[in-house]
């Protein structure tokens, strides 16, 4: 895909939080692409883009080996955007004084907008934002004027416009700020003058395109897990190349209730004999017999994983490996040494092609979870399959919080089985974004009949979100809770006591490991 001169560059400091910016660049119709923050102000010339966003980041600027920006970025004449720790890059990078708050600033706050500004046009006076910053600039040089304060922030957004830069220091990206989508709208289309080319029919042709260019009459490998990422980039391959598509679907040990039996299903009659099924169970449980340690299961699943698709892969002898990977999954898993930091490991993420000697296609790499389902509807698969809840690839693994038997993953199957049913029975599947059970390293007395028992406790989650990057847990009725308690005590041997979590996404993770 070419977007040349069309698009945006977003020099990413380190934040969690990058790829919202990119997120919310889409959903104005704006491709954008996310380099280090050091990037050369040549390169950048180079790609030619209509606008700079300077993303936040974790760091403080008067720190050693905080990011740092190229200074000759300043003077290509693009507009540039700086959004917290990008605006106090800015400064610093100019020369101009930042320094650390009286108290760090972390929640909502009221902007006062000041005169007539193209960044916050159509934004209400007194709109609510996010802060989240250490650091702040307590003044600004001539040329550069104030357009919106807080209480505690004199500073909140400045522009300067001859030289074509702006900041703001509350975080736009973020679900918390409301006005964050009227602010990147105005930066891409009103002052970048970028265009709307950003749709998932675009770019289901586009991707097509692409991949039969590159792969046209290769032999491909898939891991289809059965999960809407897998679904969608393998069928986007199929597309591309068919016949020269082979599926590998690995039967872990790890999955949902009655997983295979639903993905033979629905994909036999899809890739016909290029389906592989296979069924490592036992080689996958006896790798983990007595680890707890949720890191050190994901490596060991990975591990398997590779060793079982390797095997089959050979038999194939193909030239190209699709992966799944979506843009949650390249953030989590990114810990490069330098800004960002690992939040957990995934074992289908960078490492695998490696490992397997083969080249590496990945169709959906700059899509969140929201933008794949939509992609989904363009494909002509089974919606019933679409509308299925995320699920991650070490599957039950990370959903048994300590050491894992063949009796735990029954337990869980069962209950969680019990939970996604009870879910659609009462038409709240499609009301939340992801919801699931958790069984605990903790067992509780509880009262069965006349006698006492003493099983496991079982922990029911369910988030609502847009793209999995934050995340609200669900006001699920109490009646229905109550429900499914009564369902999984009653119906699941080996549970005596269910609780639900209502933890948001930060602090937590969605998944508890």
């Amino acid at each position: 895909m070419n977007y040349h001169g069309n698009h945006i560059v977003i020099l990413d400091c380190g934040s969690q939080v990058t790829q919202l910016i990119a997120r919310r660049l889409r959903e104005v119709g704006v491709y954008s692409s996310i380099l280090p923050a050091g990037t050369s102000a040549g390169h950048i010339k180079d790609i030619d883009p209509n606008a700079i966003i300077i993303s936040g980041g974790p760091q403080s600027v008067t720190q050693t080996n905080a990011p740092v920006v190229d200074q000759q970025v300043f003077w290509l004449w693009k507009p540039i955007l700086g959004i917290c720790y990008g605006l106090q890059l800015i400064c610093h990078s100019l020369g101009w004084s930042v320094k650390p708050s009286p108290n760090r600033e972390y929640g909502h706050a009221k902007v006062e907008l000041f005169g007539q500004s193209d960044l916050l046009a159509g934004i209400d006076s007194g709109s609510s934002v996010w802060m989240s910053h250490g650091d702040s600039v307590d003044s600004i040089p001539s040329g550069f004027d104030c357009i919106a304060k807080t209480s505690t922030t004199p500073f909140t957004a400045v522009e300067h416009r001859e030289r074509k830069i702006r900041w703001v220091q509350f975080h736009p990206e973020v679900a918390h700020t409301p006005i964050g989508m009227k602010l990147f709208e105005n930066f891409a289309l009103h002052i970048a003058w970028c265009s709307w080319d950003r749709d998932m029919d675009h770019y289901h042709h586009d991707i097509v395109y692409s991949l039969r260019n590159k792969i046209w009459k290769s032999t491909v490998v898939c891991g289809l897990s059965g999960g809407v990422d897998s679904s969608v980039a393998a069928k986007l391959v199929h597309e591309a190349i068919g016949n020269n598509l082979h599926c590998i679907f690995v039967d872990t040990g790890l999955l949902r209730y009655k997983e295979a039996e639903d993905v033979e299903k629905l994909f036999r009659p899809l890739y016909g004999k290029n389906l592989h099924c296979i069924n490592a169970r036992r080689e996958f449980l006896d790798a983990l017999q007595w680890v707890s340690d949720p890191e050190t299961k994901r490596k060991i699943i990975g591990k398997v994983f590779i060793d079982v698709f390797e095997r089959e892969a050979k038999k194939i002898d193909a030239i190209y490996l699709v992966q799944w990977t979506i843009y949650p999954d390249v953030i989590e898993s990114s810990g490069d040494g330098t800004h960002s930091e690992v939040i957990k490991s995934h074992h289908n993420v960078g490492w695998l092609p490696e490992q397997l000697g083969l080249d590496i296609v990945e169709p959906l790499r700059m899509l969140f979870k929201d933008e794949v389902r939509k992609l989904w509807k363009t494909l002509g698969i089974a919606d019933h399959f679409l509308s299925r809840h995320p699920f991650p690839g070490p599957g039950l693994g990370i959903r048994i919080i300590w050491a894992i038997s063949d009796e735990k993953i029954a337990i869980l199957q069962q209950a969680d089985h019990i939970f996604i049913q009870e879910l659609h029975n009462q038409w709240l599947y499609d009301t939340v974004w992801q919801s699931f059970a958790v069984l605990l390293p903790v067992q509780t007395v509880g009262v069965m009949g006349d006698a006492r028992s003493y099983d496991f406790v079982l922990a029911l989650r369910s988030v609502d979100a847009s793209d999995g990057m934050t995340a609200s847990y669900s006001e699920l009725p109490h009646s229905f809770l109550q429900h499914v308690s009564n369902r999984i005590t009653n119906e699941v041997n080996g549970i005596s006591r269910v609780v639900y979590d209502i933890t948001s996404k930060p602090p937590a993770t969605i998944e508890w490991e």
